[in-house]
Order: structure tokens, then C-alpha cells, then sequence
């Protein structure tokens, strides 16, 4: 643990940050004006109303009822496990640089895994987490070959494209980091608990949610600008058109970072947020060459990777599917397929069936005017499937 010593810092960090109605933009301006959290509790009602006003001086005057208990568990959390633990705050020299740098940087962080990927460069990938096959494979290949490039992948742990493009960064040679929503004690989506292991032990999980934060709705939308900040570029893969992810692209606009955007089908809902934002200004990519060239042309190729890391084995086993009769949006064939054109290999790799079966399927819906064959052995769904 960085910066906090004893259980008395630590308890002024975590009652500014958990006193409600003060808020970072107030604490940040205690801090500036008063010094640090113990230094601002000593100074008394009539100083902090003096930097932030009545309403966040009263805020401040009696703990939370439950400090003692958050500061207990946090201490538990920071002693509990084999790998790293650190707590940052704004006054340590550890704190990340990138978000020093942002609009709102939040007062601490807690982090497990290796540090050292924050001094990496780096590049968020974003999305829907209703994604397509499609989708989910263009996140797990664009991440793994920017990972192999020498970047640092950030994202946020979510369901679909999230936590494929964690993935797809622990198949290359680089790492990963995760910015969560909640405490750094829990995993949300809880399926994702295999993963978030393997990103602590081959990246790093970063978190400005005391131990114990369950996972708030009001949380994730916080949780992007860190996301926005961390990265030198953020790619929406895919995105609706009302959508967190779309929130961090704003986020990483507004604070200078370039916007990517991988292009869909007209027909696809999750295509319309990454259209969006390509009639924006978003830079339209097609391949993980197209962000490494943009990125290069303003700062230099990346640098050498810090180490190999062998690439990941074993089948998706969210991609495993049954042969079966069913037809329409539940069909698995069809949602395996996504809506961008299709090759049969790529259907079996991600179905798991033969090509025989995929052919007579793919055949029925042809029929059923559901699927329309390409040039070059390729299908796609047609609008009405």
C-alpha cells in the first residue's frame, strides 16, 4: 500500500471521500486549500465553509455512521491477498500521471495486479454489452493485435465487448486493464470472476470505489472518464445509440484522445452508436493497423514489450451453441452470424458445429429469405432476421 500509513489517514481519506453532499470537485478544493484530509478535519466548520460553502462544510461535521466498518474492510482487502494491493491518493507519487492530468481525477485509487502497465501506453476498447459474434470477435482480434503492438488495453470489465477485449489482450503479447464499478473486492458481471483473475495476474484492475461498493448503476457512467483518460485512444466496436460507451467516446473527445470506430450494418441497433460517431469526426477503422498508424503519426511507434506472455488457449465457451429449429432473433445460428458478411469456417469456429450442419441450416434460412449467400462463400442475415 502507497501513501496511506495508518488507519487514522486512511480514515480521513475515506470520510472526505464518503462524507455525502461534498463531492470530489469540493474535496479536490479542500485539499488545495487546507492541505491533506487530516489537516482539513483539524481545520474545523468555519474553514471548510470558507473554500466550499455551508452545504458541504455541514456534510463534513459528523463521519458516516459506517467509516469504521469501510475503513476496517479496506484494510482486510489491502493485507488479503498474494498479489500487489495498492491504495493511491492524489498525494502520492504512484498515482497515475494520465489521470492527474484529467478533469475530474478521483481523490484515491485501489489496484491490484501490476502497476506497471500504467506507464504503458494504451488504448480502450468499448462496446455493447449485448454485442454481436461478430462484434465480439472484432474486439478480441483488434485488442490482441494492438496488445501485440506494445499497448496496453483498457476497458471495463463489462459484459460483451468489455470483457472480449480483455481477452483478446491476455491472447497477445500484451496486458490489460480493468476499470471497475465497483469495490475492488467484487466482480461484476459475476461470470467474469475467471477473468478478472487472469487480468491481475497479467495486467491490472483499478477501482475508486471503497472495498464493499456493490455494483451501482450511477457507478458505471463515473467509471468511464477514467477509462477515457487512461487511453491515448478510445474504439467503440459496437454501441447503440443511447450508451455508455458512447459516453466514453464524448469523455475522450472532449479531453483530446482520439475517437476510432468500427463500421456495422445499416441494420444492425448496435451499429448506429459507432455510425454516429463516425459523422461526428470518429475515425472510421477497419483493421487494428488503421489506430496503430494514427497513434504513430502523432507520438512514435510504441515501445518494446515488458515481457511474453504466452497466448491464451481453449474455446470461447460463451460461443458454444446447439444445432436446433429454432428461427428468427433467438435463433443460435443467426446470432452467431451477427450482421456483418460470414464465412462457414468462422461459423463453425464460433458454433462449434460441422460444416455440413451449418450448410443445411444455413440453407433453410437461405429459403426462408432469411440469410442471403455472398460472393466468395460468404452469408449474411438479411434486415428481416
Amino acid at each position: 500500500m502507497a501513501g496511506v500509513a495508518g488507519d487514522d489517514e486512511l480514515a480521513a481519506w475515506l470520510r472526505l471521500a464518503l462524507s455525502e453532499g461534498v463531492g470530489r470537485e469540493s474535496a479536490r478544493r479542500l485539499l488545495a486549500a487546507l492541505g491533506p484530509p487530516e489537516s482539513i478535519l483539524a481545520a474545523g466548520k468555519r474553514a471548510w465553509r470558507e473554500v466550499v460553502g455551508e452545504t458541504a462544510a455541514e456534510a463534513l461535521v459528523r463521519p458516516p455512521a459506517d467509516l469504521d466498518a469501510r475503513v476496517a474492510l479496506a484494510r482486510r482487502w489491502l493485507a488479503g491477498g498474494p498479489e500487489p494491493r495498492t491504495l493511491w491518493t492524489l498525494a502520492d507519487a504512484g498515482y497515475p500521471r494520465a489521470l492527474l492530468a484529467a478533469p475530474d481525477p478521483p481523490l484515491f485509487l485501489f489496484a491490484q495486479g501490476d502497476a506497471a502497465w500504467l506507464a504503458r501506453p494504451a488504448i480502450a476498447i468499448v462496446g455493447s454489452r449485448n454485442a454481436t459474434a461478430q462484434g465480439l470477435d472484432h474486439a478480441r482480434g483488434f485488442a490482441r493485435a494492438l496488445a501485440e503492438a506494445g499497448y496496453a488495453i483498457v476497458s471495463g470489465l463489462a459484459a460483451g465487448i468489455d470483457g472480449a477485449a480483455h481477452e483478446g489482450a491476455l491472447a497477445g503479447r500484451g496486458g490489460t486493464i480493468a476499470v471497475v464499478g465497483t469495490g475492488p473486492d467484487r466482480v461484476y458481471p459475476a461470470r467474469h470472476r475467471a477473468l478478472a483473475h487472469r487480468i491481475v495476474g497479467q495486467g491490472l484492475i483499478l477501482s475508486e470505489y471503497v472495498p464493499g461498493t456493490p455494483p451501482l448503476a450511477v457507478n458505471f457512467p463515473q467509471r468511464n472518464r477514467l477509462i477515457a483518460a487512461l487511453a491515448q485512444g478510445t474504439l467503440v466496436v459496437e454501441a447503440a445509440l443511447q450508451s455508455g460507451s458512447l459516453i466514453t467516446a464524448r469523455l475522450a473527445a472532449e479531453i483530446g484522445r482520439e475517437v476510432f470506430a468500427i463500421p456495422g450494418s445499416i441494420h444492425a441497433p448496435q451499429s448506429r452508436g459507432c455510425h454516429a460517431l463516425i459523422r461526428q469526426g470518429a475515425k472510421l477503422v477497419e483493421t487494428a493497423e488503421d489506430i496503430l498508424e494514427e497513434l504513430r503519426a502523432q507520438a512514435g511507434p510504441a515501445p518494446a514489450h515488458p515481457r511474453q506472455v504466452p497466448p491464451a488457449t481453449g474455446a470461447d465457451p460463451a460461443s458454444a451453441a446447439e444445432p436446433g429449429a429454432a428461427t428468427g432473433g433467438d435463433d443460435p445460428l443467426l446470432q452467431a452470424m451477427g450482421h456483418d458478411p460470414v464465412s462457414i469456417d468462422a461459423l463453425s469456429a464460433r458454433t462449434g458445429w460441422d460444416a455440413a450442419t451449418l450448410a443445411a441450416r444455413l440453407l433453410e434460412h437461405e429459403l426462408e429469405g432469411r440469410v442471403a449467400r455472398l460472393p466468395g462463400g460468404l452469408y449474411q442475415r438479411r434486415a428481416l432476421a
